[in-house]
């Protein structure tokens, strides 16, 4: 006993000592900013988010306002080497960062109109890197001449202090999926009463110069009623039973898109995704309909839009499904002559905005029937809301009616129909439960839960020969339950050594209860939402569990940043559940540290869940992946050289990917890549060579990666299984390889600090 003891104390130092040094740094970082030494703030800062990669969430906007002065004082010093140096840093961190990621769009909008012919342009930027990388495209394209960058944000510039007078043209793409989600209209309030020229008066020539006018002119936005199961299963938990755990009727979960209709706070109202890409497609149950139209050149329309109260829409339903959401697109009228579509239909960069239907007591639509919503635009945002059905038997005919506006007792029908929807799934005794998308989906993943069941009860049998006839799944109705309730009752008095089993799996989960019900069990959860332990609570009561089945576990420690320690001081873990890949497709930041520390709070026989994990990949031909990963050469931004500049902040691997739908043709079999032991340590590796046969011809652009999650010998995970709730992702190619049928190909792999790096040779 001696070694192990010993192991686990030096181990535990060494976590004591890191969560030590950042709780340090951490203070530093706070007293640095308060003293405005943004520098040292910002260096504090990286070595927090180095050692506790856990801490990006709650600290990402302390570090952009530390990134941000920080590299403004670098700027001001001409350390410009440096100051990118920071954003790569950054941008290791944070790879999804839209400031980074997005503001250089607005910039190309100038070098388009000084080729065009504009005498001078201003472009303004808030960012100061994008500002300072901007002006190294204007010089790189000889035209700083007539381009004058401001570093600022639009609604800051003022005549004269930053322009001389007004313009005739402002051009914008401060668009979202949702149209308004960026802000455009207050932009272009301030645009028209600030900064440029009176528009033109209706019925008279356009003439340049003479007036003001904004790009785009105007835009449509459209409207459409989906069934989709893949938006249903990562918003709508579909059963009432996982695993044997009866999911109570007194909660009622909902995705955050549905908690914003009736929020105050600033939330987006609707979630995204690329139709033409969704896994499984969809089917339109409604026609397109006009939800409504912007003139942006009319300053009085702007101004009104967030004044205009709510207004209703029907859609007749034209196929019958299952309602799953509204999806909504617009099309945007340059000029006279322009237009640019985000419809499903067309193949373009965007998404479509979708607003889920939640908290229907019936889903079900038919021919004939009418989808009901209400529309209003609130807080920046394009909102639809309350909606519902309604059924084609209530004998109402809106054939012969306008489709932008319902008046009269069609709106009373519809606040009354709204209302009765809502009040009879939402009682006051109702546990309202707000999750993630992805926490729903993982809710509707029957698999994963089964196998995590029977995994689980083989350690527990093992440890626990008796197990069996203890066993809390006892079937059947009335009587049956009262024998439940008094055998849960007397479990944990007849077994004065219950088996303890911690979850520390991220986000909300319910295999602490699967673990309660297998047998004498103190099941620990880790979440932390008081709403989420709330909702436990209720399921755990619903399955007739004693108080003492289920605890949650951040409560017992005294220190919240070391959640792996035993339960009790002379108790060890029978299972430790832990979190091995992110929804995105990587790999769970220092997973192997935890799972070492893991391996020391075991008793004999117990196990860490999942045991191993294999990666798998294969080489693919993927244009979309090549063109979304980085601009490629001179013509698709019209001749002018911004690619080296863009490229700078490109992204080695590729997430949030659904290999199902990706465009892309397989150029070899899947592979073994890689083997991540969590209970054997001495089968991982941290580098590996693979040789992989080409079986068709092509240019390897990527190769996708995904895992294959054992749980034991017997129950394992595919990441790219339908069911699913995780996505896969992917690594780009820097130079696509041209390959023949019979080549073969060696990729190098590399495993450090939860990154996996592959290479390819020849």
């Amino acid at each position: 006993m001696m070694p192990n003891s010993n192991s686990k104390i030096h181990r535990g130092g060494q976590e004591a000592g890191r969560r030590e040094l950042v709780s340090r740094s951490l203070q530093s970082a706070q007293h640095c900013l308060e003293h405005q030494d943004f520098g040292t703030a910002y260096a504090h800062y990286l070595l927090v988010l180095n050692l506790a990669p856990e801490l990006k969430t709650c600290v990402k906007e302390t570090f952009q306002f530390t990134l941000f002065k920080w590299v403004e004082e670098l700027d001001s010093l001409a350390r410009i080497q440096d100051l990118f140096n920071c954003y790569e840093q950054a941008l290791e961190l944070y790879p999804d960062d839209e400031v980074i990621c997005n503001s250089m769009g607005e910039h190309l909008f100038s070098m388009f109109a000084e080729k065009a012919g504009a005498s001078l342009v201003y472009a303004c930027e808030l960012s100061k890197t994008m500002y300072e990388l901007a002006r190294d495209v204007v010089a790189a394209n000889n035209m700083e001449r007539k381009i004058k960058l401001l570093h600022l944000k639009s609604l800051d510039i003022e005549i004269p202090k930053h322009i001389p007078e007004r313009v005739s043209l402002v051009v914008t793409e401060t668009v979202d999926a949702g149209l308004f989600g960026e802000g455009i209209v207050e932009s272009l309030i301030h645009a028209w009463e600030h900064l440029l020229l009176q528009p033109k008066p209706k019925n008279q020539d356009f003439s340049t110069g003479d007036y003001g006018r904004v790009i785009p002119a105007s835009a449509t936005i459209f409207g459409m009623a989906v069934e989709c199961k893949e938006i249903r299963r990562h918003h709508r938990v579909g059963m009432q039973e996982i695993a044997g755990v009866h999911l109570s009727n007194s909660v009622q979960f909902f995705s955050p898109t549905y908690a914003s209709a009736g929020s105050e706070e600033t939330v987006e109202p609707y979630t995204t995704e690329k139709l033409s890409r969704v896994p499984g497609g969809y089917v339109p149950l409604t026609e397109p309909c006009q939800v409504m139209t912007v003139d942006f050149n009319n300053l009085q329309e702007l101004k009104s839009l967030a004044a205009r109260k709510p207004w209703k829409l029907s859609l007749p339903v034209t196929e019958g499904g299952i309602l799953d959401a509204v999806v909504v697109w617009f099309v945007l009228q340059l000029d006279d002559e322009h237009a640019l579509s985000t419809s499903p239909s067309e193949e373009t960069c965007w998404e479509q905005a979708v607003y889920p239907v939640q908290g229907l007591p019936d889903y079900s639509v038919k021919t004939g029937d009418t989808v009901l919503i209400e529309v209003c635009c609130q807080d920046c945002y394009l909102k639809i809301q309350k909606i519902s059905s309604l059924s084609s038997e209530c004998g109402m005919d809106f054939s012969d009616r306008d489709d932008t506006l319902s008046l009269g007792n069609e709106a009373e029908l519809c606040d009354a129909l709204a209302g009765l929807q809502t009040t009879s799934k939402q009682d006051g005794s109702a546990q309202v439960c707000v999750l993630e998308s992805t926490e729903i989906a993982l809710l509707n993943n029957v698999l994963y839960h089964k196998c995590f069941k029977a995994a689980m009860d083989k350690v527990l049998s093992a440890l626990n020969p008796n197990k069996d006839s203890q066993s809390m799944d006892v079937d059947g109705h009335g009587s049956g339950m009262n024998l439940q309730e008094n055998q849960n009752k007397s479990f944990l008095d007849a077994a004065p050594d219950p088996l303890y089993v911690l979850d520390v799996s991220e986000g909300f989960s319910i295999l602490p209860i699967i673990a309660g019900k297998l047998g004498p069990v103190r099941a620990y959860s880790s979440v932390e939402k008081e709403q989420h332990q709330a909702a436990l609570n209720v399921i755990s009561e619903a399955n007739h569990f004693p108080k003492e089945t289920l605890e949650f576990w951040l409560s017992h420690l005294e220190d919240e940043n070391v959640v792996l320690q035993r339960p009790k001081s002379d108790k060890l873990w029978s299972i430790i559940i832990l979190d091995v890949i992110e929804t995105s497709g990587l790999i769970q930041q220092e997973v192997m540290e935890k799972a070492a520390i893991s391996r020391c709070l075991l008793h004999s026989g117990g196990k860490i869940f999942p045991q191993y994990v294999l990666v798998y990949g294969m080489l693919v031909e993927s244009e979309s992946l090549l063109l979304e990963s980085a601009v490629q050469g001179t013509e698709p931004t019209l001749g002018f050289n911004i690619a080296p500049f863009i490229n700078q902040f490109k992204v080695p691997v590729r997430v949030y990917l659904d290999l199902s739908t990706l465009p892309c043709v397989p150029l070899s079999k899947p592979a073994e890549l890689l083997r991540l032991d969590l209970m054997n340590p001495l089968l991982n590796t941290s580098s590996r060579e693979v040789k992989v046969q080409i079986c068709k011809s092509g240019k390897v652009t990527a190769i996708p990666f995904w895992y294959h999650i054992y749980l034991d010998e017997d129950h394992s995970l595919n990441t790219s299984d339908e069911s699913s709730h995780w996505k896969q992702a992917a690594v780009v190619l820097d130079e696509p390889l041209q390959v023949q049928v019979g080549d073969e190909l060696m990729l190098d792999v590399q495993h450090h600090k939860s990154n996996i790096c592959i290479t390819v040779k020849r």
